[in-house]
């Protein structure tokens, strides 16, 4: 699951510098006239009703396979479910029916991509990173097609969680960066105090663990992407792009007046699995262990 993936062409969100000034175009409406760009034209904010997306990390969903099917741990291999306190996503999309292919729903987010580490991949230093129960983003329903919507696909690039692990007879606890976009460019990144910098790329897998002031480095073997529609609307490998679905048709009509909130509730139940060398249940990393998967195990959209 290491091939590269380009996503297709999306909606950009743009920031631009502005000044609290007054500036003119009245005529528009719902809208924020006193924002302006640095060259005296105005910025139309878009104030009325937003669609409202937060994340929430629950131990307690199933734990799926690539195909949205329950999943047990891999023979040789122990699992445990991590405490997260970060995640990053680079593409969300809205789906219509099973049968809309990747691309084709109504595409909300697409994060910064860059070239500057050779091929094409996630900006990992514009990349929007939230905890549990945070919101993750925004967006105007104005910009959100009217239609009904039954399934939700989010790409996930980035997660940050504490790991237990035993070694030299005692029992400590981790921080680990996983990197599981499709590919993804670093200049430096923040484990939890410890700073690791590259300035390239890194395929999907890659991570960083930080204990006692001491950071490693490594690739896991695999990277679980459940798709329950895998059998009429399949994802690229390496994409990572994770499909759930709500439980009632969600339905947006065009005419909303207030905010909608929906919760992406992304299942880590187990989503840490490593190779067991002695199958004691235990992570000995100076014993043989090693991360074998990292994929987050489900997605449930939640309107609320």
């Amino acid at each position: 699951m290491k091939k590269l993936f380009i996503l297709v062409a999306v909606v950009s969100f743009t920031a631009v510098g502005c000044k609290k000034e007054g500036c003119t175009n009245p005529e528009a409406t719902n809208y924020d006239s006193k924002a302006k760009k640095d060259d005296g034209s105005c910025i139309l904010e878009d104030n009325g009703p937003k669609l409202i997306i937060k994340l929430e990390f629950d131990p307690t969903q199933p734990r799926l396979d690539n195909f949205g099917n329950p999943a047990t741990v891999g023979a040789g291999n122990s699992a445990q479910s991590p405490t997260f306190y970060g995640m990053s996503a680079h593409y969300i999309e809205l789906a219509q029916t099973q049968w809309t292919q990747l691309g084709d729903g109504n595409i909300l987010y697409h994060g910064a991509e860059t070239t500057a580490g050779g091929s094409n991949a996630a900006d990992f230093s514009k990349a929007i990173i939230r905890g549990n129960n945070e919101t993750f983003i925004e967006i105007p329903l104005s910009q959100v097609s009217a239609d009904t919507y039954n399934w939700m696909r989010v790409s996930l690039t980035y997660q940050n969680f504490d790991i237990d692990y035993t070694a030299l007879g005692g029992d400590y606890t981790g921080r680990l960066a996983s990197f599981v976009g499709f590919n993804t460019y670093l200049t430096t990144y923040v484990i939890q105090n410890q700073s690791v910098v590259l300035n390239q790329n890194k395929l999907q897998g890659y991570w960083g663990f930080e204990t006692v002031g001491q950071v490693y480095e490594g690739q896991s073997s695999a990277t679980t992407v459940p798709n329950p529609l895998s059998a009429t609307s399949p994802v690229p490998a390496g994409s990572c792009v994770v499909t759930g679905n709500f439980d009632t048709p969600f339905t947006i009509t065009g005419n909303e007046t207030e905010d909608i909130v929906v919760v992406l509730k992304l299942s880590t139940n187990q989503s840490f699995e490593y190779h067991d060398d002695n199958m004691n249940g235990k992570y000995e990393p100076l014993d043989g262990d090693y991360p074998v998967d990292m994929g987050l195990r489900g997605l449930k959209p939640v309107v609320q």
